[in-house]
């Protein structure tokens, strides 16, 4: 019996590792290729560059690899300390996550405030050399959200120093639009459109955070399950 429960549920450590890892691949797949393919997707933050989309999936899905191949060859060799170290990284990063987003909601305002001084600081190196992921970002975030600057339009006025903004602010693209009147543009503050986006696609966000929560305490399940019943049998055969 002890050993039937043994098979079920290595198959079962096996089979969710392995999807874990295979989704770690992915991930960590598209973050190599955003970063290959250029900086389109890069931080709009002057205080963290490092902080692009691509180095962030490459971040999580090297992180997400590691823990799936401990958890599957744990599973395969029914290897406790494998097993635990499975568990013990699985239940940090979710205590984690649970502190980041209490963390968010608690500090919200200041992060808002924060958030919007350091875009603003980043807008000083739009167009500079050696920044063209942030400025592609810029130019995407405008044009798609059909907004312009970060809290409006005049934010652009302290980069140029003058009454002017990027093309991609502009109603109708057109070469050195952003050099006509303020009627041709954009005047929404992207910050702000960017919340809206966010707000609007909320539902989506925590059926995510659950789905991901609730992976995450199936892999806790499993592998504390696992670890105790390859105690249980060494116990036994001892």
């Amino acid at each position: 019996m002890a050993e039937g429960c043994m098979m079920a549920l290595r198959y079962g450590m096996v089979f969710f590792n392995l999807l874990f890892w295979l989704g770690g691949c992915g991930i960590l797949g598209v973050g190599v290729w955003l970063s290959v393919t250029q900086g389109n997707f890069a931080t709009l933050s002057s205080s963290l560059p490092s902080l692009s989309a691509a180095n962030l999936l490459i971040a999580v899905g090297t992180i997400i690899m590691v823990i799936g191949c401990l958890g599957c060859v744990g599973a395969v060799k029914e290897s406790r300390p494998l097993l635990l170290t499975f568990f013990i990284l699985l239940l940090l990063i979710f205590f984690l996550e649970i502190l980041s987003i209490m963390l968010f909601f608690i500090y919200q305002d200041e992060i808002d405030h924060y958030a919007q001084r350091d875009l603003k600081k980043g807008l000083q190196l739009f167009g500079t050399e050696g920044n063209v992921g942030l400025t592609n970002a810029w130019m995407i975030v405008q044009t798609d959200f059909r907004c312009c600057g970060v809290t409006n339009h005049t934010d652009w006025f302290e980069v140029y120093n003058a009454s002017r903004v990027p093309d991609s602010c502009c109603l109708e693209y057109s070469d050195n639009c952003g050099l006509d009147n303020p009627g041709t543009w954009w005047t929404a503050p992207c910050y702000e459109r960017v919340k809206d986006w966010l707000n609007e696609n909320l539902a989506a966000l925590w059926i995510f955070a659950l789905c991901t929560a609730l992976t995450q305490i199936l892999g806790l399940v499993f592998s504390m399950t696992m670890f105790c019943q390859a105690v249980k049998v060494e116990t036994f055969y001892a």
